[in-house]
């Protein structure tokens, strides 16, 4: 499937609302029946008229649809004068899987940030889990003090999210489907900088999306240029990637930092919020691999409290033996008030 984003197009106005409507009726709340819901679902022209109705589309076949709309317009319902609002995300039923939902978001984004607005902000209801997770990957954060809107038919408080377009610096989030490329790219870019790659194993780092769909590939985005600057795979909970990985530890591969990036503590970044990601997991230790020849990822390790576990040393490659590190979690400290 190959997609790409655009405007609407006014005849196709009807296909657009008769998709979301569909989308939704298949989504965690069933198809409505409220009148009122049932018209802004279809209304696909005003939301037009309020901003601009997005598409994602699969050659000529509609595949979703969100709206970026202005505030003050008759569908913006939690928008402030600095904000642009997302509204009704929405990917054909049969089109799911594919990441066009975090498509569609990562484009309106760059348009609300032509627009020159501040922020984009969205509400979605409680049981959106999916929504919501794919909010937070692309960096949207919780907004608990603005959650004052109740909805009926068993919706309830929705859940209010906002992404600031006016944050610098850099931010670790879940690699999305449509970057897979992208990091491919970055990731034998790194590695091939330094070292010579066998077929087998530019491939084996290439596999990004094959990762992400078993475990987790973080992304070090640099929130100015909006560049991809490292990458870091983890297991999900529960789980580990390799075998070197025990009970009560995460390991972690494939660090890479685009050569372009190197210098700004991109490396250093991505293996802290692995150490992170592991204490809140409850684990004891981090683990990774490491080729012998990787002499700055082994400075960069010692120098964060790494320490080498040469009798876990038993794999053998064409430069050597691999090497393997481990980093001990202190406990995490409970209060006394504390309660499960």
């Amino acid at each position: 499937m190959t997609v790409h984003v655009r405007r609407a197009r006014e005849h196709e106005f009807e296909a657009v609302g008769e998709l979301t409507s569909r989308a939704f009726g298949a989504g965690p709340y069933g198809p409505s029946t409220d009148p009122d819901r049932i018209r802004l679902l279809a209304d696909a022209a005003g939301r037009a008229a309020a901003g601009d109705l997005l598409v994602a589309v699969d050659g000529d076949r509609l595949v979703g649809t969100v709206s970026l709309l202005r505030p003050g317009t008759p569908y913006s319902r939690e928008a402030r004068a600095d904000e642009a609002e997302l509204r009704l995300l929405a990917t054909a039923p049969e089109a799911r899987g594919h990441g066009i939902g975090a498509i569609l978001v990562a484009d309106a984004l760059e348009r609300a940030r032509a627009w020159g607005v501040a922020g984009v902000v969205l509400d979605t209801g409680p049981r959106n889990v999916v929504s919501q997770r794919l909010y937070h990957r692309l960096g949207f954060e919780r907004v608990v003090e603005r959650e004052t809107t109740v909805v009926g038919r068993g919706v309830g408080r929705l859940a209010v999210f906002r992404y600031d377009l006016t944050r610098t610096g850099v931010h670790v989030r879940l690699v999305a489907p449509h970057e897979y490329d992208e990091v491919a790219r970055l990731s034998v870019e790194a590695y091939a900088h330094d070292y010579t790659l066998s077929d087998d194993y530019r491939r084996n780092i290439a596999d990004v999306a094959g990762r992400a769909r078993e475990h987790e590939v973080w992304v070090a985005q640099d929130l100015s240029s909006r560049a991809l600057l490292g990458t870091v795979a983890t297991p999900r909970a529960g789980a580990h990637l390799s075998d070197l990985g025990r009970e009560g530890e995460v390991d972690f591969r494939l660090l890479a930092v685009a050569p372009s990036a190197r210098g700004r503590g991109i490396g250093e970044l991505l293996t802290r919020h692995v150490l992170e990601l592991a204490r809140q997991r409850g684990a004891q230790r981090v683990v990774m691999n490491s080729g012998p020849r990787m002499l700055t990822a082994h400075r960069l390790y010692h120098r964060l409290g790494f320490v080498r576990l040469p009798e876990r040393e038993t794999v053998q490659i064409e430069d050597g033996t691999l090497l393997a590190f481990g980093y001990e979690l202190a406990p995490t400290p409970v209060s006394e008030g504390a309660s499960a």
